[in-house]
Parts: structure tokens; C-alpha cells; sequence
């Protein structure tokens, strides 16, 4: 038996209405526990939600793909910035029933600048650049790649650090008509290098640079569970190494300027799988 569900959202956190399809017809239900996802968090592109599979999941999926349950079957899901206008949710049951949630991601509006002239070319990279950067790249993809019993997922953010913001997530440059890459996270800018920061949330230390990284300088990450992930860049210092536990408000290193940085500021971007997310949409008012 295939119960089929639609999850009406509206705005970017939202409350949702459950509907049943019987034929032509769709006749809107009570939240039952077989039939309730329990969505709540932020429908929109770049953002997240928690909930709760039906009783009795066995498997979960958004869009196909498998997605993680806890054992109360909790789950987190999220948006990639460009993610399309709707996503869908099944859960399948022990006993052959399956559960069928559809519901709207909202578009967001981003900061784009138009410039009328192309990218100025740069150099070829050297052969130095080019391997030092390919095992970079291969250092963070193995440290997404580690997956920790650990519940920060479940938490509500708070922010790292208090500052300027100098830096949104989403804004992109279009070179007479060929975009550039769009900003990936968070820019918080303290005026001086040595500022302190803070763990948003509950995690483990998946990777702390000793060494500046070409571009992230000294970079450090931390895995929330569930495949969430935050990554901090250009620090100055770092207070803790990979492996450590760390808890949500704990003094975790200093903002700093290395890796490709103008100026000292805490770059702070956030995956899910390889969904980069709005850390905005994770915290509520800065310095509250």
C-alpha cells in the first residue's frame, strides 16, 4: 500500500497541510503518525529542515536519494542554493507501505552584479600551485567524507563570531554575461586579525590546517552529524586539532587574514552532502 502525501509550504519556514489522493479527488487528513514528516525549518534555496519519517520508516529518500534516519527517526534534509522549486520525500515501511511527501522549495533573490566587461585572464597555474592545491582539495574531500555520531544537526545555531558582515552567500558576478562564482558562505569581518570564535553548534574537528591552504589558508572544519558540515577559512590560529569534540559556544580558534583573503574576516560556509547552504538561515539575530 502507497499512501501518497503533499506537503504545502508556505514562506520560507512554514506549517503543512497533509492531503491524501484518492483518484481525482484530495482529501485533506489529519497529521497521523504514518503520514507525518513533521517538516520545519527553512523551504527555500540554500536552506534546511528538520523532521520525523512516519512510524515505522525503514528507508528515506529526498529525490531519489537516500537520506539518513536517526533512531527516533529524525532526519535533516537541505537545499542547495540553485535547487529546483519543488522536492519530494518518501519513506518506506516495514510491511511494504510507503509515505509520499511533495513539497515547494521558494526561489530566492540573490546579489548579482553585472559587469560589462570580461574576467581578465590570469596565468597559467604552476606545476607547484597545481599539486599543492589537487591535495588540498583531496584533504577536504576526505574530511567530508567522515561521519561522526554526533548530534549538532539538532541544535539551533548560533553565531561564531559578531561583526560586519562583508560578505553574503549567493552573490555572484556576471562578466559581460558569464557568471562567475557565486560567494559560498558567510563574511564577517572584526577589523583585526586574532578575534575569537565560537562553535555554532555541537561537532567534531574534521580538518585544521596546520598549514595555510592556497585559497582557505588555514581552514578548519567541523562535522555536525547527519552530513552537515561548517568550515571556517583564513583563520590566524586554531584552539582545537582533528578529532576533538566540541560544543556549541566553545572557543575554537581566531579570525585571521591567510589563504586569499583582503583583509581579516571569518569566511564561515556550510554543506549538507555537497548542497551548500545560506548560514544565515541557520541562526537568529546577531549578538541575541
Amino acid at each position: 500500500m502507497q499512501r501518497r502525501l503533499f506537503l504545502a509550504a508556505g514562506g520560507a519556514a512554514a506549517g503543512f497541510g497533509l492531503w491524501r489522493a484518492s483518484g481525482w479527488a484530495a482529501e485533506r487528513t489529519s497529521m497521523d503518525p504514518m503520514a507525518d514528516f513533521a517538516l520545519n525549518g527553512q523551504l527555500t534555496q540554500g536552506g534546511w529542515a528538520r523532521g520525523k519519517a512516519p512510524t515505522d520508516s525503514t528507508r528515506l529518500y529526498l529525490n531519489g536519494q537516500q537520506v539518513r534516519l536517526a533512531p527516533d527517526l529524525s532526519f535533516f534534509i537541505a537545499f542547495d542554493r540553485d535547487a529546483g522549486p519543488r522536492a519530494e520525500l518518501l519513506a518506506e515501511q516495514r510491511g511494504g507501505g510507503s509515505s509520499r511527501g511533495s513539497f515547494a522549495v521558494s526561489p530566492r533573490s540573490w546579489q548579482i552584479e553585472h559587469i560589462p566587461i570580461g574576467r581578465r585572464p590570469g596565468s597559467a597555474p604552476s606545476e607547484e600551485y597545481a599539486r599543492r592545491r589537487e591535495a588540498e582539495q583531496a584533504r577536504i574531500r576526505s574530511a567530508r567524507l567522515k561521519d561522526h555520531a554526533i548530534e549538532g544537526w539538532r541544535q539551533k545555531f548560533i553565531w561564531p563570531a559578531t561583526g560586519r558582515i562583508s560578505g553574503r552567500f549567493g552573490s555572484q558576478r556576471i562578466y559581460n554575461g558569464s557568471p562567475g562564482a557565486y560567494h559560498s558562505g558567510l563574511d564577517i569581518a572584526t577589523g583585526t586579525s586574532g578575534t575569537p570564535f565560537v562553535a555554532p553548534a555541537d561537532g567534531v574537528v574534521i580538518l585544521a590546517a596546520e598549514q595555510s591552504f592556497t585559497l582557505e589558508g588555514r581552514l578548519l572544519m567541523i562535522d555536525h552529524g547527519m552530513g552537515l558540515n561548517s568550515a571556517f577559512l583564513h583563520c590566524s590560529s586554531h584552539a582545537v586539532k582533528e578529532g576533538d569534540t566540541v560544543r556549541q559556544g566553545q572557543f575554537i580558534g581566531r579570525i585571521g587574514a591567510t589563504g586569499r583573503a583582503t583583509g581579516p574576516h571569518l569566511h564561515w560556509s556550510i554543506k549538507w552532502r555537497e548542497a551548500r547552504l545560506d548560514p544565515l538561515l541557520f541562526l537568529g539575530k546577531m549578538g541575541v
